[in-house]
């Protein structure tokens, strides 16, 4: 019983050092090279192989600094202080979310949100926290905060099967992500928390209320 209980740890050790590696040999290739898919990609298709990802990359010169500037300031305004993790920001969406009695706030960061994009899914667990903090942890000091807001931009989701942001600049106004104005930036923006709920429901009084927060603070957003 004690050798089968050994083994048994020793695989599980084993599992999870290859999926550090795996995330640190993923970090290390998308260092320089583009990124053309994601878990959350592969979970949406594999849940539907008959719907067809939109997503195409796009540098970080080619998207309008509109939206780059909007983006930080309605996911993460301290995005430039921070080494991936806002406790200032956790701290205040513990608080309102136990007023409330609900989840209401998070307090993840860019970074955090793209290392559960690029690796983990979306249900909530101490083990998918654990590993998302590692895995920012890596992200944070192998590179650069342009290249987490680039690769950030180029891997959210923007709505049903569509990934960044020149697909859903393409979807939604039919033009490139470099010409977006203040305003288109702000409705991308404004959509992220939940993107497949505000896609349809675009006149909602919480969508229109994020939209005004963000045209107030985007003007103060540092962006690399």
């Amino acid at each position: 019983m004690k050798a089968f209980i050994v083994r048994t740890l020793l695989i599980l050790i084993s599992f999870v050092l290859l999926i550090q590696l795996w995330i640190f040999a993923s970090l290390t290739w998308w260092r320089t090279h583009p990124v053309e898919t994601t878990m959350f990609m592969r979970l949406d298709y594999w849940s539907n192989p008959n719907e067809p990802i939109q997503h195409e990359w796009r540098d970080y010169d080619q998207i309008s600094d509109y939206v780059k500037r909007a983006v930080v300031a309605a996911e993460d305004g301290k995005f430039l202080q921070h080494k991936g993790f806002d406790f200032d920001g956790m701290q205040n969406a513990l608080a309102r979310n136990k007023d409330q009695g609900k989840v209401v706030a998070g307090g993840s960061t860019i970074s955090q949100q793209l290392a559960k994009n690029l690796f983990l899914y979306n249900k909530r667990s101490f083990v998918r926290k654990g590993q998302e903090a590692v895995a920012t942890f890596m992200m944070e000091r192998m590179w650069s905060k342009q290249r987490i807001l680039e690769v950030y931009l180029n891997s959210v989701e923007f709505g049903d099967n569509i990934y960044g942001i020149e697909a859903a600049t393409q979807h939604y106004f039919g033009k490139s992500s470099r010409s977006l104005s203040r305003e288109q930036a702000v409705f991308l923006a404004s959509i992220l928390p939940n993107p497949k709920y505000y896609q349809k429901h675009r006149h909602d009084r919480r969508l229109n209320a994020r939209k005004q927060m963000i045209r107030k603070y985007m003007r103060y957003s540092q962006i690399p």
